[in-house]
């Protein structure tokens, strides 16, 4: 029987990016995918035109739908929008003890706003204190600490803040600076060095952190799961689309030849 995760975000309607993302992650790499969609944009290669956001309740008794049904051994947020949306998946997910990977989608790479100003300070009061690890990039950093990051100690910095915020586990992804993530926990601080490969990189943090989730789901260590993840969004992106006018989309397939039936990418 397979492990069933949980996406919880925005659908892209370019299938680049969202829980179009990280369920095609989530197949790749042997898992049952299930999803509650917050809000659905207009959306491609050129960036986001419109987003929709859908009311709180739908978002709920989507996960009550698939919480009654199956065990979810673990869950990712994405896209929330609201703070209306953000208290009800912190509701949710801490009422059904389910451990979750928080990446704090904020701003679309290709541009656009996916998070509502007012729902930053929900995120930290409400959501972050519960993950199991949160994976900002540095610019997300940024908006959760007020610490601009520039180099691994400002990074450092940045990850310590957040962990003052509840959660067991950072990540602040390096793929902006120079490709090293850094993973901290209430003990230490891990440097996750990579290299900076060519290829359209829409979709890549929601599948570096979707291919986190499942690792972790598989049974793997914080740090393990967060090396191989690292080296399936690597795969993913040089193995990117040439599709549309704008940036291609990351190719989750191509990562998942690479071998993911032993879950070792390295």
């Amino acid at each position: 029987m397979p492990q069933v995760v949980l996406t919880i975000g925005g659908s892209d309607s370019g299938g680049g990016a969202g829980i179009q993302a990280d369920l095609k992650t989530f197949c790749v790499l042997g898992l049952h995918g299930t999803c509650a969609v917050t809000a659905i944009t207009a959306q491609n290669t050129l960036g986001v035109q419109r987003v929709y956001g859908l009311q709180p309740e739908i978002v709920v008794e989507q996960m009550r739908s698939i919480t009654d049904d199956f065990s979810i051994a673990f869950a990712k947020t994405g896209m929330l929008h609201s703070v209306e949306i953000v208290t009800a998946v912190a509701h949710h997910l801490q009422k059904m003890d389910i451990p979750f990977v928080l990446d704090p989608v904020i701003e679309a790479e290709a541009g656009g706003r996916l998070l509502r100003p007012e729902a930053v300070e929900a995120l930290k009061a409400y959501l972050i204190p519960l993950a199991t690890v949160v994976t900002p990039n540095i610019f997300e950093a940024q908006a959760l600490t007020g610490i601009e990051v520039r180099d691994r100690d400002s990074a450092k910095l940045a990850a310590q803040k957040i962990l003052q915020l509840g959660p067991k586990a950072v990540i602040v992804k390096g793929g902006h600076l120079d490709c090293t993530d850094l993973l901290a926990t209430g003990v230490e601080v891990i440097l996750l060095p990579g290299e900076r490969v060519a290829g359209g990189n829409h979709g890549v943090g929601c599948t570096y952190s979707a291919a986190l989730t499942s690792f972790l789901a598989l049974g793997l260590t914080l740090k393990e799961a967060a090396s191989q993840a690292k080296r399936f969004a690597e795969r993913a992106l040089l193995g990117s689309m040439r599709v549309g006018k704008g940036v291609g989309p990351v190719n989750q397939a191509a990562a998942g030849a690479a071998n993911c039936s032993g879950h070792e990418l390295r």
